[in-house]
């Protein structure tokens, strides 16, 4: 009797446990269109548990292999390493994703929960010495197996990433390595929720008395969010990308666009939002860490595994532009000067708050140009028309709206998207519209990557850009700016390097490269907004269909060139910002003279706000996993600039060398060092020759440039 009640209550438990597996979508894999996300059945509720689930799963999938008695070599140790979490990789993937995209206050406290049991999680992978003999005995032993340069590239980042994140350490050391990586994976977690929550804090009412020089398009998207918000008459404006960008370029209100700036630039710097205490704890772990690890700063530690390789030669970089552009920028600042004392009838001194709006005049006054007048020709579902039309002529790829596939968010939409010859190349969701729950910025992130399974199967990618573009209103479609067509066409780029993927492996795949090499196909692709060709493949008036004017793009190419030193000088003021807090060898007592004293030779104003600080809003460097990296977008944009200039010269539709640039670059993933990718698709090293040319900073090459890298 007593064996039977102990057996039916087995038989409980195991029915119960069942029932369980089955009420949670997020513990198998999904029996959907391509397997996609079937987002209405997921609820807050769910994901810790198949958070804990993965946890464990991976954790019993490590212990197989260290557990084995077979001797270790790269199918049984180094393969089955790859493949291993692929439960919790899943969770992962699209809770992370929605909490950028989709949060609420529910997710961000499961994120803070999850944070310290993940990082506990993958420091006890790395420090697991077992593990690391048995990856280190087939490191050893390389030259025994058939390895293919794509099992070479595995093995080597296998070794990396336990050899430089703490697998050699021993003792108090390994304990301390434990400590702080949860403790950085918590406060980056934090940072990141807190510049979100303070971004949603911020609505500005104005009245009618205020809105002089503001176009009608952002009028009555203001007006229209006031409604909402139960504020008839009134018009609310908030520091969304869209808004904020809108008020400082068109306002004529001087004080108000004062307020705005000020506003933006202030965030998360006081009060209870405030991240000024965790960037200085941040980036004290961070120099621990690469101490623990052997190396004097964090970014010497970072730096190993990039084209740059060490900090010397990204500072090398960025004085070397910086050098290039700074005259380049007093003749911009000079000539702004002069316009604005001229209009004004009086002598101006630009601040921060006036250069978009003088800039916009002097612009328009240059070169007729006016982005406004170009909205019209830019309605979204064109620009998607036009953007998608450039992958089929470069690449054949071809996509096809799919309304039975899930989307989390009635905003969103689903593509199929497929090559010249209708095979399944994978799915991309689009996500275009600021609301409360998504971030500030543009991003392009995976639900799914693309890698082959054990039995051969090419799995394909599922593929997410999200961005905040201007909202259609009750009256106008969603009309973009060529700032936000080029923000498309930027992050349509990375989704092209995500879906084009054709690898082995998952942790090879894709974007999964050298960071500074990750933004090459994204920056290459915003060549293609000021060329006529592509233009005229889609830009038509919403209202009339009549085709964008040949002078209006005249004016969009001639100004493609204006402001070009100003907006490289602030790019590289956020390199150097990047820079000095991955450089430090002791702790940062205050943060905001020590960014000033860190961009004091790129500074551009003199009036700058002493609330103005970057870095407490920073989320690239401190939680979006660009830390010593920013310098990368530069890095690329050499890149990006020396590859359109081949197509230049061939044609920018050119077949063949489309076709090397997608087999070179697109498909290849992480799986060779990118330089030797590059120089396979160019035939040559980079030189910063090509990016000064299209910026106008050099008419044409008086002197053979060094190369960018010589890896």
């Amino acid at each position: 009797m007593k064996k039977f009640f102990i057996s039916a209550l087995s038989i409980v438990t195991l029915l119960t446990s069942c029932m369980k597996q089955a009420e949670n979508p997020l513990y198998n894999d999904f029996n959907t269109v391509h397997g996609t996300a079937p987002f209405t059945q997921f609820d807050d509720s769910m994901w810790m548990p198949a958070i804990d689930r993965g946890i464990e799963l991976a954790k019993q999938e490590i212990d197989a292999i260290t557990n084995q008695r077979s001797r270790p070599d790269f199918e049984n140790t180094i393969v089955a390493l790859e493949r291993s979490g692929a439960d919790l990789d899943r969770v992962l993937n699209l809770f992370y994703n929605l909490l950028e995209a989709n949060s609420n206050a529910t997710m961000m406290d499961i994120a803070m929960e999850a944070s310290a049991k993940l990082s506990d999680y993958s420091t006890s992978i790395i420090l697991n010495e077992a593990l690391w003999q048995r990856v280190k005995q087939v490191y050893d032993d390389r030259e025994l197996f058939n390895l293919d340069t794509e099992d070479k590239q595995l093995l080597q980042k296998t070794y990396d990433s336990f050899a430089h994140s703490g697998a050699n350490l021993q003792g108090d050391d390994r304990e301390q390595y434990r400590k702080l990586s949860a403790e950085l994976s918590a406060l980056t977690t934090a940072f990141g929720q807190n510049v979100l929550k303070e971004l949603n804090t911020y609505e500005v009412y104005l009245t009618s008395n205020d809105l002089d020089g503001l176009p009608e398009s952002t009028v009555t998207a203001a007006a229209e969010a006031a409604k909402e918000k139960g504020h008839d008459g009134e018009y609310l404006f908030t520091l969304d990308q869209p808004v904020y960008i809108a008020f400082l370029k068109y306002s004529s209100r001087r004080d108000l666009r004062e307020k705005m700036y000020t506003l933006y630039n202030s965030r998360n710097t006081a009060g209870e939002f405030s991240n000024i205490e965790n960037i200085k704890r941040i980036s004290e772990i961070r120099l621990e860490i690469a101490k623990l690890l052997g190396s004097e700063t964090y970014a010497q530690h970072s730096l190993r595994h990039t084209m740059a390789q060490t900090p010397e030669a990204v500072y090398d970089l960025l004085d070397r532009l910086r050098e290039a552009y700074l005259p380049a920028l007093h003749a911009e600042m000079k000539e702004l000067t002069e316009f604005a004392s001229q209009i004004e009838g009086k002598p101006v001194e630009i601040c921060p708050w006036d250069y978009s709006y003088y800039s916009n005049k002097l612009k328009a006054a240059k070169y007729s140009f006016d982005e406004e007048a170009l909205r019209p020709y830019f309605e979204l579902d064109k620009v998607i028309d036009g953007v998608f039309g450039l992958a089929t002529k470069l690449y054949g790829l071809q996509f096809k709206l799919n309304e039975n596939i899930e989307v989390y968010h009635p905003d969103v939409k689903a593509y199929e998207v497929s090559d010249a010859n209708g095979r399944y190349i994978g799915v991309l969701y689009t996500d275009f519209f600021p609301r409360a729950s998504k971030r500030p910025g543009a991003w392009m992130t995976n639900f799914k990557e693309q890698y082959i399974t054990e039995t051969g199967e090419n799995s394909r990618p599922h593929v997410s850009i999200v961005m905040n573009f201007t909202k259609p209103t009750a009256d106008t479609p969603s009309l973009l700016t060529p700032y936000e067509v080029e923000t498309f066409l930027h992050e349509f780029g990375h989704s092209l390097h995500g879906l084009l993927a054709d690898t082995k492996y998952k942790s090879l795949s894709g974007t999964s490269v050298y960071r500074d090499f990750v933004e090459l196909p994204s920056q290459f692709n915003e060549n293609y907004l000021t060329e006529k060709e592509f233009l005229d493949g889609f830009a038509r008036h919403y209202k009339t269909g009549e085709a964008i004017p040949a002078e209006l793009v005249e004016r969009l190419v001639a100004s493609s060139q204006y402001g070009a030193a100003y907006a490289c000088i602030r790019q590289l003021r956020f390199g150097y910002i990047d820079m000095a807090w991955h450089t430090i060898t002791s702790p940062v007592d205050d943060a905001a003279a020590f960014e000033r004293e860190a961009t004091k030779e790129v500074k551009v104003f003199e009036n700058e706000p002493e609330s103005a600080v970057t870095s407490p809003q920073f989320n690239h460097i401190f939680s979006g996993g660009y830390a010593a990296g920013y310098y990368s977008y530069k890095w690329a944009e050499v890149l990006d600039a020396d590859a359109f200039a081949l197509f230049k010269e061939k044609g920018i539709f050119d077949k063949e060398t489309a076709d090397s640039f997608r087999l070179n670059i697109l498909t290849r993933g992480g799986t060779e060092n990118p330089a030797e990718l590059y120089r396979r698709f160019r035939g040559q090293d980079p030189t910063i020759d090509a990016l000064l040319i299209r910026d106008g900073i050099r008419k044409a090459p008086e002197t053979k440039v060094a190369p960018l890298s010589k890896n």
